[in-house]
């Protein structure tokens, strides 16, 4: 069998998370207080309303912040990372408290769908991010902790919202014409990633946080990866996207960086009301003029019951490919793509969403979306956990420019919900009784 690009969220490329090689890093000439080795992990590093943070708590974040951004996991490297992720963690341990206080639970399956998620958007096959982070002596409770905490507070945030959750049409009409009103403007595609600074005195901290940060996106480090992990934004939930934004959506100075920066560059440290934020420019556009060929595709999944060994496939799998085979001859329509998927059980979703088709990065794959007849399947389309069949069920060019009233709807829920997370998290702080000890 061969091996065939993988296919958008359902067959994952093999590059990715931690794979970029380490930096090497001069020794500390003043070494800070050494880190916790694993027989000192209980050792108590704060106490946030009775509740411990231990030294091992903050150490296996700083090696998983290290790991998934190529950082080495020296003892000088995690030093310099301990103050930024000790404050990180009592944040997050507020969260978790008032998340446990209003009876908010998330499922083991919400977090395996997360973790899943997390693979598909960074280029990673099913199981590699538990197995890298095994290797590297990172436990994967610390991962799932912090994906449990965010999940939580963003439905805590929905809820707390209550009917202002609901954008109305009327809402989203108004947007709409102020966006009109714009025509002729540019916006811009923005990710980012938000470092707090609670108090003046955590400044220093905070910029050589983010100085760290920095340094490992322009060596190749995967901005979505860093942003989920590490930005104190509601956006971290998206790997720090944005969306398109305008010029009167961000803070002053965010803008003038934009202006000033070229597609795919990385700022520097920006401040901005309550820390710093970077930034990433991801495009640049036209408002009310963005001509785009857009498509919609359904795809049937079929696993494998064990990891693919291109030169020696099992007979299961096979028989797996057998099967895709048979679909690609005999579907006719979508529908026929929708019942497979159904029927082979894998719980991965038939409908990616609308695509953009020169946004996919595969070129195999964008290739394959331009060209091939709408309502035709195409030939099995193999990974190491599976093989795919696809159709294209209709394609269109479309002028993008004023966002559609679904997505305007959505980035008006997004503005609200990150405000309304910011106030919360200022009250919980300003209530707390936080013992600090190192």
């Amino acid at each position: 069998m061969r091996v065939l690009p993988p296919l958008f969220g359902f067959l994952l490329c093999f590059a990715g998370f931690g794979l970029q090689p380490a930096l090497g890093q001069p020794a500390s000439a003043n070494p800070g207080p050494r880190l916790p080795s694993p027989s000192q992990g209980a050792t108590i590093v704060a106490v946030v309303n009775g509740d411990v943070i231990s030294g091992g708590d903050v150490l296996n974040r700083a090696r998983l912040f290290a790991l998934s951004t190529g950082l080495p996991m020296s003892q000088d490297v995690l030093e310099r990372l301990m103050p930024q992720v000790q404050r990180q963690l009592v944040d997050e341990r507020l969260r978790l408290q008032e998340l446990q206080r209003r009876g908010i639970v998330v499922s083991d399956q919400d977090i395996a769908a997360a973790i899943t998620e997390i693979e598909a958007s960074n280029g990673m096959p099913p199981g590699l991010l538990r197995r890298r982070l095994a290797a590297d002596g990172v436990e994967l409770r610390t991962m799932i902790d912090q994906i449990r905490v965010q999940l939580g507070w963003n439905r805590l945030l929905r809820d707390t919202l209550g009917r202002n959750a609901a954008v109305t049409p009327t809402e989203a009409a108004e947007l709409a014409a102020a966006l009109r009103g714009q025509t002729g403007q540019t916006e811009f595609r923005v990710s980012e990633i938000f470092v707090p600074i609670g108090e003046a005195r955590q400044s220093g901290d905070a910029q050589r946080f983010a100085d760290t940060i920095i340094s490992q996106l322009r060596t190749g480090a995967p901005f979505g990866v860093v942003a989920a992990q590490f930005s104190q934004s509601q956006t971290a939930l998206r790997g720090g996207d944005l969306g398109w934004v305008q010029g009167n959506q961000v803070d002053d100075e965010v803008l003038r960086v934009l202006n000033l920066m070229p597609t795919g560059a990385i700022s520097n440290p920006i401040r901005v009301p309550g820390g710093l934020s970077i930034v990433t420019l991801r495009g640049k556009r036209v408002i009310g003029s963005d001509e785009a060929l857009m498509a919609t595709v359904r795809q049937a999944f079929f696993p494998f019951d064990s990891r693919l060994d291109p030169a020696n496939p099992t007979p299961a799998q096979r028989v797996v490919l057998e099967r895709a085979r048979a679909l690609g001859a005999n579907a006719r329509s979508c529908e026929d793509i929708e019942k497979a998927n159904a029927a082979v059980g894998s719980g991965r979703p038939a409908d990616p969403g609308e695509l953009r088709v020169d946004s996919i990065t595969v070129p195999a794959l964008r290739d394959l979306v331009r060209s091939i007849p709408v309502g035709k399947a195409s030939q099995p389309l193999i990974a190491e956990d599976g093989i795919a069949v696809m159709m294209v069920c209709a394609r269109e060019t479309r002028n993008l420019g004023i966002p559609s009233e679904r997505e305007l709807s959505q980035r008006i829920l997004a503005e609200r919900v990150e405000l309304a997370g910011r106030q919360l998290m200022r009250d919980l702080q300003r209530r707390a009784v936080i013992d600090q000890r190192s």
